[in-house]
């Protein structure tokens, strides 16, 4: 009897404790839920601006609901942001210009600057490094103009190094350690296609690329596609304009050397062509390659950075040197559109610099973002 009344009376104890548990998660979640309702966020500590920079009003807080039930917090932002560069008439960086100095345009609806920046920074650059079988016949010009981008740059800037043929491989993570970067520029393989569009995708879907910061991508290519599946033309020119990065590319014409190499199969022993035909490789015919040179300038275009074509520089180093000063010393420029924005929709931008013979570059239009639940998955499962 005695040991029954112990056993109920210990029962008793544990369900009142465990009650008492419960309940106090409960008051937990209600406390949280309400401060996350109230659009409170307690700062985690001091924080500052650097000089000659306009910071601009923190972004909204949007409570959404998750799929499991639990309110969560997202922040959204409708900030357009774009990398200007402002030369004179002889292609020299202009200095010390002001936010006044500038106007924007969105679709001619003039926009108020609420984000500027001036002032001279460290940036990173993405080398993207054709290694297809068409340009196997320039890739020792291709390296030493690698190499000679990298020396370009200076200790603070960084450099990631990828390489591409019908796949997409990073062969070095950002760094400023050039004996790793000219290891890596020597390490890309020749492999089989051209997988251009699906290379250029998978970059600007990489985390860093879309954050915050200035950053470029340099492509030496031919510019011809002849085996990308998940992306195209269309789609990745839209995709960098999305982007806060800056395109270069770099053209190398090798169309001369992928037609000698038809007639070379046309003349093995033992291959007979008939009459009146001929043979040429995939990605070897003129509309093909005016389709790559026309693909390079849409990306230089579009993300307000310049094209160059190889055989045509006469001093690449300096016109490396010009490219690296150019990043480092750009202009920073963001607004908060006062016009209409629908997912998808293409925007225009111009931009003026109240100062005479100036030359501005910097993006022409945008896309419109879908807001960041509604954005498809993004594979980028060629990288590797």
């Amino acid at each position: 009897m005695r040991k029954g009344l112990v056993l109920l009376a210990t029962i008793f104890l544990v369900a009142v404790y465990v009650d008492g548990q419960s309940a106090g998660r409960n008051r937990s979640r209600q406390g949280a839920r309400a401060k996350a309702q109230s659009g409170k966020v307690t700062p985690s500590g001091p924080s500052s601006s650097p000089a000659g920079t306009a910071l601009p009003p923190p972004p909204p807080l949007t409570n959404i609901k998750s799929k499991e039930g639990d309110e969560i917090i997202r922040i959204e932002t409708d900030l357009v942001t774009t990398p200007v560069s402002v030369m004179d008439r002889s292609g020299r960086f202009i200095p010390g210009l002001r936010k006044k100095d500038f106007k924007i345009f969105e679709n001619g609806v003039p926009q108020e600057i609420t984000y500027f920046q001036s002032e001279e920074t460290p940036f990173t650059v993405i080398l993207m490094i054709d290694t297809s079988p068409s340009t196997k016949y320039q890739i020792d010009e291709i390296h030493w103009a690698a190499l000679t981008f990298v020396n370009q740059l200076r200790p603070a800037d960084k450099v990631m190094v990828v390489a591409f043929d019908q796949r997409t491989k990073i062969l070095c993570e950002p760094t400023t350690d050039k004996k790793t970067l000219f290891a890596a520029i020597y390490k890309a393989n020749f492999g089989s296609g051209t997988s251009l569009y699906d290379a250029v995708d998978a970059v600007t879907n990489l985390e860093f690329v879309n954050t915050p910061g200035r950053k470029a991508v340099v492509i030496f290519t031919d510019g011809v596609d002849t085996t990308s599946r998940r992306a195209s033309f269309e789609s990745t020119v839209a995709g960098v304009e999305e982007v806060d990065a800056l395109f270069y590319p770099i053209r190398y014409d090798t169309q001369d050397q992928m037609n000698a190499n038809s007639n070379q199969i046309a003349g093995m022993p033992g291959i007979t062509i008939p009459q009146g035909m001929s043979v040429r490789m995939r990605g070897a015919s003129n509309a093909e390659y005016a389709r790559g040179k026309s693909y390079l300038e849409a990306l230089a275009a579009g993300s307000g950075g310049r094209i160059f074509d190889a055989g045509t520089i006469k001093n690449l180093e300096m016109a490396f040197a010009g490219v690296a000063e150019e990043l480092r010393r750009r202009y920073s420029i963001g607004y908060y559109a006062n016009t209409d924005r629908v997912p998808g929709e293409r925007k225009s931008i111009k931009i003026q610099v109240a100062k005479p013979g100036t030359v501005v570059r910097a993006k022409t239009n945008y896309v419109v973002k879908q807001k960041r639940e509604e954005r498809p998955d993004l594979n980028v499962s060629g990288v590797e």
